[in-house]
């Protein structure tokens, strides 16, 4: 075998190695603050509940639905301001992610202009999906419902980001919701976009 060629193969298969070494421990680091919690669950309950909702034809059913999501809402809302705040005591450089479009090994630490923070951007997502639950009598069920569940979608995306790369989050948020990142950002509300692309230049 070309030596060159064994050098690259054995190279690149320690990059292989060494990327989902950290991509591991970002899993773990991020199971670790969301296990004793159950955002996941009351994202599902919550979202499909919007779904159901907005299904209906009958005005005083949907709005029966919607009132039933309210104690789902505030304790995901709980919950999330609990994760942020947990996270945010993790050490810097555990935090920080690239914002490439590829996951790379150590390319939080080599680029680091080229990197966010887990910590801020969880709170950014903490405040937007405390925001978009308040009360807004100016906006219909409807348009609250699709706030919401674009500040979810984001805050989902965000994590998928941290934990692999940007490339492995927007593909799944297109299998799962249908939804480019794109959409996403354009959906949230106005504050949380513009902190949104502060911290991650998307």
């Amino acid at each position: 075998m070309d030596p060159v060629f064994l050098l690259l193969l054995l190279g690149g298969s320690g990059l292989l190695m060494a990327n989902g070494h950290q991509q591991r421990q970002r899993i773990a680091l991020l199971a670790h603050h969301l296990g004793p919690l159950q955002i996941e669950k009351l994202m599902e309950t919550v979202t499909q509940g919007y779904l159901r909702a907005l299904g209906e034809s009958d005005p005083a059913r949907q709005a029966q639905i919607f009132a039933v999501l309210e104690g789902s809402e505030a304790q995901l809302a709980t919950q999330f301001a609990q994760l942020a705040r947990d996270f945010a005591a993790v050490p810097a450089a555990q935090a920080r992610a690239s914002t490439l479009a590829f996951s790379l090994p150590w390319a939080s630490t080599l680029l680091p202009h080229a990197s966010f923070d887990m910590r801020k951007l969880l709170a950014v997502h903490a405040n937007g999906i405390a925001r978009a639950l308040r009360t807004d009598a100016a906006r219909s069920p409807r348009d609250r419902a699709f706030l919401i569940s674009a500040e979810l979608f984001l805050m989902q995306h965000s994590c998928h980001w941290f934990c692999k790369s940007r490339a492995v989050a927007s593909a799944r948020m297109l299998t799962r919701h249908h939804t480019p990142h794109a959409q996403l950002v354009a959906s949230v509300s106005p504050e949380t976009r513009s902190a949104y692309r502060a911290l991650t230049g998307s």
